[in-house]
């Protein structure tokens, strides 16, 4: 079993910065890839971003290209999410996420494809 806790949401202003974090606990070795969701009101979730943990490849989604960077620390077993720019539209609760076994990269966009998952933490973007 893995425990994961995310943190680090908020309230910012359109333009301003937040950076999350997910800590795992539990089974803390031999992940594939951790990564991040999110899910606005009425929505479902949406991938955002990616990381293998050994490679350190990085997948995101295109509307946070640039904007967003995921990061890894593999002895806190943590993942990191900073956030740059944010817009209204990245208002959401945000949840951590953990893929045990290999898988196309293609396929991490699916929420079925992760094996556990954080409760959540609220970003709330104001114009």
């Amino acid at each position: 079993q893995v425990q994961l806790v995310e943190s680090g949401g908020g309230l910012v202003q359109a333009g301003g910065s937040l950076r999350l974090s997910c800590a795992a606990s539990g089974r803390t070795f031999n992940y594939y890839a951790m990564g991040w969701f999110r899910q606005a009101p009425g929505e479902e979730h949406k991938f955002v971003a990616g990381i293998t943990w050994k490679g350190g490849n990085q997948y995101y989604t295109d509307s946070v290209k640039g904007r967003f960077t995921i990061s890894r620390d593999n002895a806190k077993n943590t993942v990191y999410l900073q956030m740059n720019s944010l817009k209204p539209e990245d208002t959401a609760v945000y949840y951590c996420a953990v893929r045990i076994n290999e898988i196309e990269s293609i396929y991490l966009a699916n929420y079925y494809a992760w094996d556990y998952w954080g409760k959540g933490t609220l970003v709330t973007v104001s114009s």
